[in-house]
């Protein structure tokens, strides 16, 4: 099912080694669908045990026994009806599935037409991992699961080009079901202020050329008062522990990960040197980088 290479078009991914999609022989490429004991079964030994990054969706869900997993260094536990949706460019970390049966359903962001990932925020980075859906929405996708998963296991039976559109069409339901849940009436959804997300998005952008909030208001026509307390509002903390965060997200990434020295993540990462980055790591995580590397590859599945 998957196989490590290293792409060579996409400078922040090129310094790490990525899990591609990868669909078996004799079935449509882009989507999978398969048991948890089919995704054990495929998985190398590696991948159970040490952190991966893979460069296309994982929509897990168990059905039996719970589900604990790792997504950019948040474990979750889920029970029977939750999901949990990695992302592509999301470090995940798999943990012992003995005792837990489940579905799996793995694609590619351009398997979806642009208008339904469009809809279904394919590519928001800060969309929520974990799901837990109620009643009245958790049979719902269920029932799009069980049809999605009946469809891509008939294969043969439609012609091709009516098998894949199917497939799409059905994945494209239960992603939008998905990403438009119904919220808890105990926690009301708000409306992102436009000058967060605005922010946040240049961010997304920049983290790696700056870490200085002055640097985004004047790019984005704001006041970093303006930008701070938009970012408190939002996201509980201040533009500049909002840019920090992100950064050492991304470190993170790459040295638990990646191949790269730390001072070549140093580089990457836009700092000036080696020494800066692992005292701005430490003063944030506690660790230094090579601590933080050694500490989460020597993890052990339980």
């Amino acid at each position: 099912m998957v196989k490590i290479r290293q792409p060579a078009d996409d400078r922040r991914k090129a310094a790490i080694r990525e899990v591609p999609f990868a669909a078996p022989a004799g079935v449509p490429s882009g989507v999978e669908v398969m048991s948890f004991a089919l995704l054990r079964a495929r998985l190398p030994a590696t991948s159970m045990t040490g952190p991966q990054r893979p460069s296309f969706h994982h929509l897990l869900t168990p059905t039996r026994g719970v589900l604990r997993h790792s997504v950019d260094f948040t474990g979750h536990l889920l029970r029977p009806g939750a999901w949990l949706w990695v992302r592509p460019g999301q470090v995940q970390q798999w943990h012992r599935m003995d005792d837990t049966e489940g579905t799996a359903v793995l694609f590619e962001t351009e398997f979806l037409d642009a208008a339904t990932a469009a809809t279904a925020r394919l590519d928001d980075p800060y969309a929520p991992a974990a799901l837990e859906p109620d009643a009245h929405d958790a049979a719902r996708l269920r029932m799009a699961c069980d049809h999605l998963a009946q469809e891509f296991h008939s294969f043969g039976r439609l012609p091709l080009t009516a098998h894949i559109a199917a497939l799409r069409h059905l994945l494209a339901v239960l992603v939008l079901r998905l990403s438009h849940l119904t919220t808890p009436a105990d926690r009301p959804q708000t409306a992102l202020d436009e000058t967060f997300l605005r922010f946040r998005d240049a961010v997304e952008q920049g983290f790696a050329r700056s870490r200085r909030v002055e640097d985004y208001a004047g790019a984005l026509g704001y006041s970093p008062r303006t930008l701070t307390r938009a970012t408190k509002t939002a996201a509980g903390i201040g533009a500049k522990d909002f840019i920090d965060r992100r950064l050492v997200l991304e470190a993170k990434r790459l040295l638990a990960h990646g191949d790269q020295s730390a001072a070549q993540i140093s580089q990457h990462l836009g700092f000036s040197s080696a020494t800066n980055f692992s005292k701005y790591f430490q003063q944030r995580t506690g660790q230094s980088p090579i601590a933080f590397r050694t500490a989460i590859r020597g993890q052990t599945t339980r």
